[in-house]
């Protein structure tokens, strides 16, 4: 009999004896007893299954310390292996090209346009052939993943070859970046991306130009992108998943392409052009040539209209030396102003705006930047917009989820992040955001003159 139905009658059978009878308090204790009765001679027949929960096993492994030399070297010698072991695994160019032999000779017909396709059951027939190497490829999780709108249930040869190939670089990757994991942990450091990175110019056609005595500052421009964006809490490292996951890594390999178009160098932070240029500037800026910038040198930072109250947060919020600024503090600053949409660059702005530290902005901290804006305005021969009108239209783009404070992620949510700070911080911001319709309206005309002619 089930001992819960034992313990059931037991507690239901009336007292008959000759005390009276049992209090509530008695009653809840026999039961307690009976229940541990019970449950003890249930887990004394499980004893042998659960032996094993006796003892925790090891998780935690100490890194060695740095006067234990012997037992460093014997670690990075076994992590050098392991690599060169997962690297093995890896497909090379000659295994690569006999997949793509294998996979063009089953295609399943008919083709569509010049797009060769494979049915399932040749897709396996190729995995039985490609070797062992590829047999994690050769699922039915990763045919289902590419099969899409195909009437007779194939994929596309070329989708499934590129999926391969993206997964094989991902792995080399991997094993590149974790060769300079000095600790060993999965996270790269500054010094470490930074060794990443220099030794990796030679290997990038696009940054052929660049002399020697300009690497430092390259590496320096490079790397700071990736730490601003990735590292949000400024931990000094970043995941080597975290840079994998990221488009900038691709971004950095794309100046292998000797023939990389014009505009796309100048888009992309990594190329030479884009990291001469912000080296460009700060050099300009730079009018006492000391190597560092002044609150007053960095006042003449793009169309010199940022307000004083603003350039007073970053030196009072930012990493200065003696009251002025480096190259990397610098480069910072530039990422956060020319990516104003991004989380990271709110982040950055969003706490030079709190200026009581609260975690949000009310309309003291509004009112406080927006005055500056309304005395340049003044020094401008313009006249002031009305504070209260600015603030209103703040929150109702915002929308914050209280009306009266607004958080960095209400900005982040609402989208509009970007002309919230920038009315905050620019009078010519401001002047564009102010002015928004009839620059549309010159726009369409402009265009409209171009089309008439």
């Amino acid at each position: 009999m089930d001992w819960k139905e034992i313990l059931r009658r037991r507690l239901a059978t009336p007292n008959t004896g000759p005390n009276k009878k049992k209090s509530e308090q008695e009653l809840k204790d026999e039961e307690m007893d009976l229940f541990t009765k019970y449950y003890s001679e249930w887990k004394g027949g499980r004893k042998n299954t659960n032996e094993f929960y006796k003892t925790i096993p090891r998780f935690y492994y100490r890194l060695p310390a740095e006067d234990e030399v012997l037992l460093q070297k014997l670690r990075e010698e076994s992590r050098a292996v392991f690599l060169q072991r997962k690297s093995r695994e890896l497909l090379d160019n000659e295994e690569l090209q006999n997949l793509w032999f294998l996979l063009d000779k089953h295609q399943t017909p008919p083709m569509i346009g010049e797009e060769a396709m494979i049915n399932y059951e040749n897709f396996l027939k190729v995995g039985e052939k490609a070797g062992p190497k590829c047999k994690q490829f050769f699922t039915a999780k990763v045919f289902a993943k590419l099969l899409h709108t195909d009437s007779y249930g194939r994929i596309s040869i070329m989708q499934f070859f590129n999926y391969v190939m993206r997964k094989v670089w991902l792995h080399q990757t991997r094993i590149g970046l974790s060769l300079y994991d000095v600790a060993g942990q999965g996270y790269l450091r500054e010094s470490d991306l930074e060794n990443y990175i220099l030794e990796l110019i030679p290997t990038l056609p696009q940054l052929d130009g660049l002399e020697k005595s300009f690497y430092s500052f390259y590496v320096c421009t490079a790397v700071r992108k990736f730490f601003f964006f990735l590292d949000p809490l400024r931990t000094g490292k970043i995941k080597i998943q975290d840079i994998l996951a990221c488009s900038f890594l691709d971004d950095l390999l794309e100046l292998r392409d000797e023939e990389l178009s014009k505009e796309s160098q100048e888009t992309n932070w990594f190329s030479a052009p884009s990291a001469l240029r912000v080296y460009g500037q700060y050099l300009n800026l730079d009018k006492d040539h000391n190597g560092m910038l002044s609150k007053e040198e960095l006042s003449r930072y793009g169309t010199a209209t940022m307000t004083n109250v603003f350039l007073d947060r970053v030196f009072q919020e930012c990493l200065t030396y003696d009251g002025e600024m480096d190259y990397k503090t610098y480069l910072d600053f530039v990422l956060a102003l020319e990516n104003r949409k991004e989380p990271a660059a709110l982040q950055y702005i969003f706490k030079l705006l709190d200026i009581e530290n609260k975690g949000y902005l009310n309309v003291f901290s509004l009112n406080y930047f927006f005055r500056a804006i309304q005395e340049l305005m003044k020094i401008h021969g313009q006249d002031p917009v009305s504070f209260q009108d600015v603030k209103d239209e703040i929150f109702d783009m915002v929308k914050p989820k209280d009306p009266l404070k607004i958080s960095l992620q209400d900005l982040i949510n609402s989208n509009q992040g970007d002309t919230v700070t920038t009315i905050l911080i620019d009078l010519n911001g401001f002047w564009t955001y102010e002015n928004r319709e009839a620059l549309v309206a010159n726009d369409n005309e402009n265009s409209a003159d171009l089309d008439d002619t």
